[in-house]
């Protein structure tokens, strides 16, 4: 009996012992989660507070006071200024159809000379061509014989007139004499029309001139010599530039601002960037075609348009009233990708303790810190743009009106000025 109670001690001992290490390991096991839990929501803060810090600074740039002295950044404060608002256009230049000419012939006939080249000038009747065609001698025969007819049936005619007064021949034949002079009279008279509608002489050659009904120089020129010229077909392009004007196409919502007389300002488009300007004379009542756009008429200034030729595409503005909107100065709008901005300088006392507390030398470690606020730019005048913020910004910021682009290159390592 004493040995089984001695028998159920030990093992008891032997439980009593296991399970205070159970106990030890859960509560160690318990310990490790909660430390694991610790950092993993430590870790999760910082990664957070990484990717805080990145997004801030994508739209922030900090430039200690030795850079902001080399560069040259200048800051300032939005102002109202008077701006004259703007319609952009596009068209091309266009001469009015009395300054150009499509020539033809009014009768047929073989190329016998051509006598100017594209590109030159050419004075009002000048002739550009001959063209060889023997119905016109027919003409003149019929012109020579009408003249003629009449010479000798004007005589007669008065012969007949004193015969008649005299009551020696009856009055009937006066008048008979009288109704053949008015039938020669009116065949001459068409065949001498006929000749000058051709620019051609009442006598001699055969040879129809192709005449320039209007100065300016000569486009292209659709004739060979020896081929055939076909009534109808246009030959020659005559095009005179002194009288050159735009047509612009302006969309419907934008009516109601144009009117006659108002100016413009226009550039070539696959030209240079010199600035025309021009004034509307001319408003179509009528849609142009499916764009819903209506043709608008500018007058050039004879000067500047002696080197234009017609066709040339150009964009325009509009100049429609002056009025006073919030503007910058044009340097202060920078273009990063397909958006506009401007750079305020921030108050940066609290981001800059630690720098000071780190460095004894405060012009070299002391950053003065910028951020980039997105703008919907405006009309540009007279070196200041309008600007619309996307976002309120303090009524007292200040703004980066020099260097703007200088701190766009340090913020993301270039960009594109916006002039």
């Amino acid at each position: 009996m004493k040995s089984k109670i001695h028998e159920f001690k030990k093992i008891n001992k032997i439980m009593s012992k296991n399970i205070n290490t159970i106990s030890n390991i859960k509560i160690k096991l318990t310990l490790l989660a909660s430390c694991f839990v610790l950092l993993t929501s430590c870790a999760d803060k910082k990664t957070e507070e990484a990717v805080h810090e990145e997004e801030k600074s994508e739209n922030e740039v900090a430039l200690t006071e030795i850079q902001f002295k080399t560069v040259g950044i200048q800051t300032g404060f939005l102002e109202n200024r008077n701006l004259n608002l703007v319609i952009k256009a596009n068209g091309y230049t266009t001469v009015p159809p009395q300054n150009m000419a499509n020539i033809s012939t009014l009768i047929g006939g073989t190329v016998k000379d051509i006598l100017v080249l594209e590109g030159i000038f050419v004075n009002k009747g000048k002739v550009l061509a001959t063209i060889q065609n023997l119905e016109v001698v027919e003409m003149q025969e019929d012109y020579n014989s009408a003249i003629a007819n009449i010479e000798y049936l004007q005589l007669e005619y008065n012969r007949q007139k004193t015969l008649s007064d005299e009551n020696v021949n009856p009055r009937k034949i006066l008048q008979e004499v009288k109704a053949k002079l008015a039938v020669e009279r009116a065949r001459a008279k068409a065949a001498k029309n006929k000749l000058q509608a051709l620019n051609m002489s009442t006598n001699g050659s055969s040879l129809v001139p192709i005449v320039s009904p209007i100065s300016g120089y000569v486009g292209k020129i659709s004739i060979a010599k020896g081929a055939f010229a076909e009534t109808g077909i246009t030959l020659f392009e005559v095009v005179d530039n002194s009288q050159m004007h735009l047509d612009l196409n302006v969309y419907e919502k934008d009516l109601g601002s144009i009117s006659v007389g108002q100016t413009i300002d226009f550039i070539l488009t696959n030209q240079g960037n010199k600035s025309i300007k021009g004034k509307i004379f001319g408003i179509n009542k009528s849609f142009s075609n499916e764009s819903k756009t209506v043709a608008v008429h500018a007058k050039i200034n004879p000067a500047d348009s002696k080197d234009l030729i017609s066709g040339m595409y150009v964009s325009a503005n509009i100049n429609i009233k002056n009025t006073t909107v919030p503007a910058l100065p044009k340097d202060a709008v920078v273009k990063n990708g397909d958006k506009y901005f401007v750079y305020i300088q921030e108050e940066n006392e609290e981001k800059n303790a630690a720098t000071k507390a780190e460095s004894q030398d405060k012009e070299e470690h002391n950053e003065i810190h910028f951020k980039a606020i997105e703008i919907i730019p405006g009309t540009t005048d007279l070196g200041y743009t309008e600007v619309k913020f996307v976002e309120e910004i303090p009524a007292d910021a200040k703004i980066v009106i020099k260097g703007a682009f200088y701190l766009l290159s340090a913020m993301k390592g270039g960009g594109e000025h916006e002039h």
